[in-house]
């Protein structure tokens, strides 16, 4: 039996491109036999960190990833629609604290990511689908409650994300990504016999052959989620689509 490979994807909520990444590697993540560890980390330091320069604030490439968002949230059924004011939710409200009570969630859960799958989810959605607050403790209540935490639960994470231990973690995990070359999310960090391979962006487009090539095996051995009546060749089409899309987007979100 081939044994599970391990991938780490960093993710911040404010990103759309990080929401349909974080799907299609959920989705996949037993097709591929991998073991996904989610990563939460804060994009602000990212961006601070690496110098990049967020897409939104050029004109030409904020009208691109609206157009490309639309078509690749159509293809992957992912009900992503920008809010309102993009500019304010993304860069005047910001996500720290919401990855800060994700970071808490992660902290709570012992074992696996579920919760923290299910939060991170209901949170996009807030900011993606519903154009809703995803700052003020009610909001990630509201998020966490739809999530499936129950009130004790839910309290205990609110006061556990204002704490420094929380916010440590969140820090580390963001400087965890710089290590590794991050200047934008989602990016995934793949675990190759002792040795790691990071890919994002056009660099998507290789990961399966660079990984068969370091001994991976990615053959679709398993069988797809019941909710995901698909043959092989149609999930082979929308990795392709997902990487062929990515390619032409920007240099991070």
């Amino acid at each position: 039996m081939t044994s599970r490979k391990v991938v780490e994807l960093f993710y911040d909520v404010v990103s759309p491109y990080s929401w349909l990444g974080f799907e299609v590697m959920c989705r996949y993540r037993n097709v591929w036999n991998i073991e996904l560890k989610l990563r939460p980390a804060f994009l602000g330091g990212i961006m601070q960190g690496s110098g990049n320069k967020p897409p939104g604030l050029v004109p030409n490439k904020f009208l691109y990833m609206t157009k490309d968002l639309n078509r690749l949230a159509e293809y992957f059924d992912v009900p992503l629609q920008a809010p309102s004011d993009p500019f304010e939710a993304m860069f005047k409200k910001g996500s720290l604290s919401a990855m800060r009570f994700v970071a808490a969630v992660q902290e709570k859960e012992k074992a696996g990511d579920k919760q923290v799958e299910q939060v991170s989810r209901e949170l996009w959605r807030r900011i993606w689908s519903e154009d809703k607050d995803i700052t003020e403790p009610a909001s990630l209540a509201e998020a966490a409650k739809k999530a499936g935490l129950s009130d004790s639960e839910i309290e205990d994470v609110l006061e556990l994300s204002t704490s420094k231990e929380i916010k440590d973690k969140l820090k580390d995990t963001t400087e965890k990504a710089l290590d590794f070359g991050a200047f934008g999310f989602p990016m995934m960090v793949c675990h190759v016999d002792g040795k790691l391979e990071m890919f994002f962006g056009s660099d998507l487009s290789s990961w399966p052959t660079a990984l068969e090539r370091s001994g991976w095996d990615l053959s679709l051995t398993n069988q797809l989620p019941s909710c995901e009546m698909k043959t092989v060749s149609n999930v082979c089409s929308e990795i392709l689509e997902f990487v062929s899309h990515f390619i032409n987007a920007f240099d991070f979100l």
